[in-house]
C-alpha cells in the first residue's frame, strides 16, 4: 500500500494549500512563502440529513428578519466606537492587529474597563502575560470592577469549555498566535494552528453569542501574521498604527461588516494609558513654525473625518550627478511623479535639485488631495517664499498639470473654518460646491502654472 500523506504545504500569505512545495504561490504570486504543516486530524464526517433524521432549517425572507438596535454595545470610548461603526456588535469576531508594543493590549484593557463599569461581564484571556503582568497594567489604567475576569490559557479546548460555562458578553483573546488546538499537531503560531484556532473562535462567537476580540501580531510588511484567509474569516479587522517613539496612535478600520471602512480613531499614549484625541487637526498642527518656507497645510479625509496635516518640502541644489529624493508620510513614487509634472509643465529643472518631502506627525497620507499641497510646498521651498500660515490647500494633480477636484470638498472647507483658516486654495472646478463663501476666501486654481504664478508674482 502507498504511504498515507501526513503533511501538506500552506502559503503563509494567503493560506493556499498545495500537495508539494512551490517556489511561487499561484494564488497571491508571492515567492518562498510555502511552509510544510501536518494535516489536521478531522473527526468523523457528518451523516446526511436524510439518513440522520435532522430537519433542515427553512430559509427566511427579508421581511421575516428582525433587527434589534440593542445588539450594539457602546464602550464609551468615542474613537473606538466610531471605527467599529457605532459600537460593539454582539456575537461578532474582531481582529486587532499592530506592531509589538504599540498598545493593543492597553487599548483592549481600557475597553474592558469601560464595559465592566456599565455592568457587562468580560473575560480577558491572555496567552502571553501572567495575571500579575495584567494587574500591573490595570493599576496604571485605573480601577476595575469584579465584572472583569482574567484567565491565562493557550488551549482552545479549555477556553471553549470556560466560555460555555461562564458565558461572558465580551471575550478578549491575546494573542491568536499563542493559541492551539489539541487535534492539530503543528506548533502554536503556525499556519494550521492560527487558521483552526480562528475558525473555532468564530464558531463560538456565533454559536454562543459572545463578542470576541482577538489580538494578532503583524509581520515586517505590516500585515497580520498568518494566512491572509484569517482576515476573511473575521467580521472586523482593525489596525493599530503609529510610531512607538511618537505619542499618538491611530486605530484604522480595514474591514467592517457592520459599518464603513477606512474610519480612523486617534489616541495619545500617556502614562495612564491611551487618551482620545478629539481634535486631531489641532493636534497635528501643534508646534508649526511661523513663516517657514516649504510648509503648507493640507486637509485630508480619513473615512468620514477631515484631518489637517502639515506638508513640508525642502529643495536644495544637488552636489551629485543623480539628485536625491526622499518622501516620509506619503508615496515616494507619487512625489517623483509630481516633480516630473512640475519640470514638464512649469519648466523648472527639478533634475538639478534634491527634494525631501515630509508629512509632519508621522501620518501616512495616500489620498490624491495631498498632491496640490506637495506641489505648493515644493514651489515655496524653491522660490524661498513662505505660504501664509492661515492658508489651506488641497487638490489632485494630473499628468497634464491640471488640478482636479476631490471628494468631500464642503467638509474639508468647514474643518478649515473651524480651525481659523482664512484662505483656501482648491481646484477651480470645486468652487461651485462651496456654500460658506463669506467665512473664508476661496482661490480656485486650474493648473500647476497658476500655483507657480502666485510665487512668481511675489518675487
Amino acid at each position: 500500500m502507498a504511504k498515507a500523506k501526513v503533511s501538506v504545504f500552506f502559503c503563509k500569505e494567503c493560506g493556499y494549500e498545495s500537495a508539494k512545495w512551490l517556489g511561487q504561490c499561484p494564488m497571491c504570486h508571492e515567492w518562498n512563502t510555502f511552509t510544510e504543516e501536518p494535516i489536521v486530524k478531522k473527526g468523523a464526517g457528518h451523516k446526511s440529513i436524510a439518513k440522520s433524521g435532522v430537519t433542515m432549517t427553512a430559509p427566511s425572507t427579508l421581511s421575516q428578519v428582525s433587527l434589534d438596535t440593542r445588539d450594539r454595545i457602546t464602550s464609551e470610548i468615542g474613537e473606538f466606537d466610531r471605527v467599529l461603526g457605532g459600537g460593539i456588535v454582539s456575537g461578532s469576531l474582531t481582529l486587532v492587529g499592530g506592531d509589538p508594543g504599540i498598545g493593543k493590549s492597553t487599548l483592549l484593557l481600557q475597553v474592558c474597563q469601560k464595559l465592566t463599569e456599565k455592568g457587562h461581564h468580560v473575560l480577558y484571556i491572555s496567552g502571553e502575560e501572567s495575571l500579575k503582568q495584567i494587574k500591573i497594567r490595570a493599576n496604571r489604567i485605573g480601577p476595575f470592577t469584579d465584572c472583569l475576569k482574567l484567565l491565562c490559557e493557550t488551549s482552545l479546548d479549555v477556553i471553549e469549555e470556560i466560555l460555555q460555562r461562564e458565558k461572558p458578553e465580551v471575550a478578549i483573546i491575546d494573542s491568536i498566535q499563542t493559541m492551539y488546538r489539541e487535534d492539530v499537531t503543528a506548533a502554536p503560531g503556525s499556519v494550521s494552528q492560527v487558521r483552526e484556532s480562528t475558525n473555532s473562535l468564530m464558531q463560538m462567537a456565533k454559536g454562543l453569542g459572545i463578542t470576541i476580540f482577538i489580538v494578532g501580531h503583524v509581520t515586517k510588511e505590516g500585515t497580520v501574521a498568518g494566512p491572509r484567509v484569517l482576515e476573511h474569516m473575521v467580521d472586523t479587522v482593525l489596525y493599530f498604527e503609529g510610531d512607538r517613539n511618537a505619542s499618538y496612535r491611530i486605530l484604522r478600520g480595514v474591514k467592517n461588516r457592520f459599518g464603513s471602512t477606512n474610519e480612523i480613531g486617534v489616541f495619545e499614549m500617556r502614562s495612564t494609558g491611551l487618551v482620545e484625541v478629539l481634535n486631531p487637526s489641532e493636534y497635528m498642527l501643534s508646534g508649526r513654525p511661523a513663516d517657514a518656507t516649504g510648509s503648507v497645510v493640507c486637509c485630508t479625509v480619513e473615512g468620514t473625518r477631515p484631518i489637517l496635516v502639515e506638508t513640508q518640502a525642502l529643495i536644495c541644489k544637488s552636489n551629485f550627478g543623480m539628485p536625491r529624493r526622499t518622501a516620509a508620510g506619503t508615496d515616494y513614487n507619487r512625489v517623483n511623479l509630481l516633480m516630473a509634472v512640475i519640470e514638464k509643465r512649469v519648466g523648472i529643472g527639478m533634475a538639478d535639485y534634491d527634494a525631501y518631502v515630509n508629512v509632519v506627525g508621522g501620518m501616512k497620507v495616500t489620498e490624491p488631495a495631498l498632491d496640490l499641497a506637495v506641489v505648493m510646498a515644493i514651489f515655496s521651498s524653491y522660490r524661498d517664499i513662505s505660504v501664509p500660515a492661515d492658508t489651506i490647500v488641497f487638490g489632485e494633480v494630473g499628468l497634464s498639470g491640471e488640478i482636479r477636484s476631490v471628494s468631500q470638498v464642503e467638509q474639508r472647507v468647514k474643518e478649515a473654518i473651524k480651525l481659523g483658516f482664512k484662505t483656501c486654495i482648491l481646484p477651480k472646478s470645486s468652487l461651485d460646491l462651496i456654500e460658506e463663501r463669506d467665512r473664508i476666501s476661496l482661490i480656485g486654481v486650474a493648473s500647476v502654472r497658476d500655483c507657480y504664478a502666485m510665487f512668481r508674482n511675489q518675487s
